[in-house]
This record gives structure tokens, sequence and C-alpha cells, in this order.
């Protein structure tokens, strides 16, 4: 006899639960969610096009200029972690509100600059605002989308995540060579202005938790404040300044170790801590958390890197530069509207190895520059390299989530959101060494291969130095024009370096892919704060 359940003669079978689905105000907090992610990850590359513009008209020199962009990121890696606090203090709405209208007149303050102090002041404001509405996004989707429709808005917003670095410097570039250095500040006044209009629509209010400051884990907050801003600036400014040859690395380095001691304090003593890094003892969350810093690492060390070699080797400007650095955000639009099919049929795990290893891929393909490569030469490798940071960032938030329990997922959101800014600093860090230690190698080694007494070294000299008008000053001029050359060897030749070490980084944490917990079939785990 079987086991199912038999009806009534007569009697018609129950019809099949419709799924509810979200209405038009749902989906607009969806896409103020996504503007907001957007708009704070494009302003940290935006102004990279602009710098040398904007130190000019401000009085800045180069070691200044770069605090412009040093501020912001250092504003943000601080703010992302204490995001789920805030949120819990201020309510969803308000606190977003909030963070929009900074946002907005912060903005403003930097388009108005005159002073290089006016300009950080901005640039300060903006990367805490602007942080504190990227991990919100999937907030949103988790507490306004039914489960069925939550892969879409994943996959809207995971798109942004990786569309804002990439397009920034090709919209900032433009910017300036079109209109002023000015509008790279003020596009933010309407996009804002549309972002808190959704808001409104879209998200109902929730009263504010004020109690919460009384019992917040204020050691904790003030080390995120000491120790990754610390941390942050340290990586940024250690390559300039010598590393720990100089007293300010020093004392940030000390800074540093004071945030990070208070933040353990406050995790052993707090009620509740400010974040709770107690996750990273899981082992599938902490190895999320590291390939996020990798793939941080890459998206932002590959912007970083690219520019600086097609200027360089192949004379761009600024907005030729963004054009080729922006084919990466191409692989993840395209994806966008395949991700909630792909995530009911791909296991993470393959989808995040097969990313990572089609990254290693595409930094290998750049391996072979050469003194006649221009921006051509990394098509095929930028589209490949945004490919494969489109899976590992969609199923990699997927993974964060499945990794932790529910009631953690707002502080697994903000620990992998704060992940990625992290890595990319790191790895601007890395890279900047690497870069400048390479190109002192091969640049000697190089020169110890001309051998003064080789007959083919001689005759080319005297030629050019006969072309340079003859005599000791045609001579000079000779031995000055093969070091030229000599250094842009040395140059390619540190850049590819700088590629193979990106390669040798993805293919050493690939194996933690395995460490990662499958999404169970028909669930989408979603961050709540």
């Amino acid at each position: 006899m079987s086991g199912a359940a038999t009806l009534p003669a007569g009697t018609a079978p129950a019809p099949a639960p419709v799924q509810q689905k979200a209405d038009l105000s749902a989906w607009l907090a969806v896409f103020a969610g996504a503007i907001g992610a957007l708009m704070a990850t494009l302003d940290i590359s935006i102004v990279n096009s602009s710098l040398p513009t904007i130190q000019g008209e401000i009085g800045a020199s180069a070691s200044e200029g770069t605090w412009i962009a040093t501020s912001y990121l250092v504003a943000e890696i601080v703010i992302i972690p204490l995001t789920g606090w805030l949120e819990r203090v201020f309510g969803l709405r308000r606190f977003l509100l909030i963070a929009a209208t900074l946002f907005t007149a912060f903005s403003i303050v930097c388009g108005l600059s005159t002073s290089l102090t006016m300009m950080i002041i901005g640039r300060i404001g903006q990367g805490f605002t602007g942080g504190a509405m990227i991990p919100t996004g999937m907030t949103i989707i988790a507490t306004r989308l039914p489960r069925h429709q939550q892969p879409v808005g994943t996959a809207l917003f995971g798109s942004t995540l990786i569309l804002g670095p990439v397009l920034g410097p090709l919209a900032g570039g433009w910017l300036t060579e079109n209109l002023s250095w000015h509008y790279a500040f003020f596009i933010n006044l309407p996009v804002c202005l549309i972002l808190m209009v959704f808001l409104l629509v879209g998200l109902k209010g929730a009263k504010a938790r004020l109690d919460e400051l009384w019992s917040a884990d204020w050691l904790g907050i003030a080390g995120m404040a000491l120790g990754l801003g610390g941390l942050t600036v340290v990586l940024e400014e250690g390559n300039r300044e010598q590393w720990f040859q100089s007293t300010l690395i020093w004392q940030l380095s000390a800074v540093t170790l004071l945030g990070f001691a208070f933040i353990a304090i406050g995790q052993l003593t707090a009620r509740r801590p400010v974040v709770k890094l107690a996750l990273l003892r899981n082992r599938a969350f902490a190895a999320v958390f590291v390939l996020g810093l990798l793939i941080g690492a890459v998206l932002y060390g590959t912007s970083y890197v690219i520019p600086q070699f097609l200027a360089a080797i192949a004379g761009y400007n600024a907005y030729q530069s963004g054009g080729i650095v922006f084919l990466s955000g191409i692989p993840a639009a395209m994806m966008m509207p395949l991700f909630p099919l792909l995530i009911t049929r791909i296991d993470l795990r393959v989808a995040v190895g097969a990313g990572m290893l089609i990254m290693a891929t595409s930094c290998w393909l750049d391996t072979t520059l050469t003194l006649t490569s221009d921006g051509s030469d990394f098509v095929v490798s930028q589209l490949l390299r945004g490919l494969g940071q489109a899976l590992c960032m969609l199923f990699l938030n997927q993974a964060a989530l499945a990794s932790v329990d529910a009631d953690d997922a707002g502080d697994a959101s903000g620990l992998f959101n704060a992940a990625r800014n992290l890595g990319g600093s790191i790895g601007l860090a890395l890279l900047a060494t690497l870069q400048e230690r390479r190109l002192d190698f091969h640049h000697w080694t190089l020169h110890s291969a001309l051998g003064a007494n080789d007959v083919g070294v001689q005759d080319w000299i005297s030629n050019q130095a006969a072309g340079f008008g003859g005599g000791p000053e045609g001579l000079a001029a000779a031995i000055r024009s093969i070091d030229g050359t000599v250094l842009q060897q040395a140059m390619v030749m540190a850049f590819s370096d700088e590629f193979i070490a990106l390669v040798a980084a993805i293919v050493v944490v690939v194996p933690l892919v395995f460490l990662l917990r499958p999404l169970p079939k028909g669930r989408f785990k979603m961050a709540m704060h």
C-alpha cells in the first residue's frame, strides 16, 4: 500500500501555493542599496585619473596628493565593520538617509576644495558615509525581497561592487578631460538625491535604539579606528616612507598594535562586541575571509598597475587607461541576469575555484609584456579577469553567509566587505614595493650585461654620439639614451614580475576553496544586521 495520502472521491487537488513577489517599493529599496554601494566603491578610484590636476589647483605636492585617495580608503575600511552596530542604533532607513545626506554634503566640500586640508576633510567624510552604504545593501535584499527573488537582488548588488572600482578611473578621466575635476565629486549630487527618494519610498521607518550607545563596545570601536586606520596608512605610505626606516611608520605601527589590543580586550569583555571576530575561528568563514583579501588585492592591484604601465610605456592619458581598466567590468554586467540561474545549478565551490583559476590565467597572460605593448594587449586578460572576479565575488558573498548562523550574518557581511577593501590596500602596498625593488634589480642587471669592452656596445654608442653631434656632449647624450632604453626595459620586466606575483598568490590560496560550505539547496541566505 502506498504511503501517499489519497483524496476523497470528487475532491479536486489543492492549487499549489503562489509565491509572493516583491512590489515596486521593495525593488526601489534594492536599487537604492545597489546605487549606494556603487557610489561608495566608485569614489575610491574616481580621483585617480584627476590627481595631477587636483594637486596643481589646490597646491599639493605629489606625495601630499596621495592622501586624497588614501584618506577615503582609511575611513571606509574603518566604518564597514561598524555598520551592523550603527544600523541597530539608528534603524536601517534612518541610518542610510543620514549616510546619503552626509555623503552628498562631503562631496560638495570636495568639489569646492581650494586647499589640501579642505579636500582631505571632505574625503574622510565621504569615506565614512560612503563605506556605511556598502554592507547594508545585502540587508535590504534580505528584508525586502522574498527568498526566491533574492538571487536577482544579490546579482545586482554584487555587480556594483565590481563595477565601481573599474568604472571610477574611466568616469574620472572623462569628466576631467571634458568638464572639470570638480564634477568627479559633483556627479554624486543628483545620484544621491535619487538614492534618498528610493530609500524613503522603499524602506519603512524603524524606532531608533539609542540605548545601544550606552552598552556599546566602545573599546572595540576605538580599536577599529586606531587599528584598521593605522594599518591602512602604514600600507599606503610604507613604500614612500621606506618602511621601517621612517619614524612615522614606527609610530603608526604602534598605533595599529594599540588598536588591535583594544579590539582584543573588547572581544573578551564586551557583552556584545562591535564585530564578532570569533567568526574567524570558523574554518569555512576564515577561508572566505582570506579569499576576499586576495580578490581585493587583484581587483584594486590591477586597477593600479595597468594604468601605470599604459602611461609609462604606451603613453596613454587617464581617460584611455580608464577605458582599458573598465573592460573587466563588462563580464560582471553580463553575468548579472545569469546569476539567479547559476546559483541553483553550480556548486559555489566549483564556481569560486573556477573564478580563481580564470583570474590566475588572466594575470599570467600579462606576464609577457614588451616595450611595444599597449591597451590592445590587455583586452583578453581584462575580460577574463572580470569574469573570474564576477564568479568569485557573487558566489563568495553567498559562501560567507552560508558558513555562519543567521544571527551572525550581519557580522559576516561586514567582515567580508572589509576584507575586500583591506586586501586592496595590502595588495597596493606590496605591488608598489615589489615594483620599486624589481625595477632597481632589472635596471642594474641589464646594465651589467652591457660590457664596456663589448665591441657591439662601443660601436652603438659611437654611432649614437655622432648622431647627437659628437664630442663629449654627444657621448653624454648617447649614454643617457642607452640608459633610458635600459630603464624602460627594466620597467616592463618589473610590471611583468608584479603579474607573476599575483599569479603565485592566487595559486597559493586556491586550495581554501575546499573549505567553503556549499549553500543548502533551495535556500539563499542573505545578510541581516
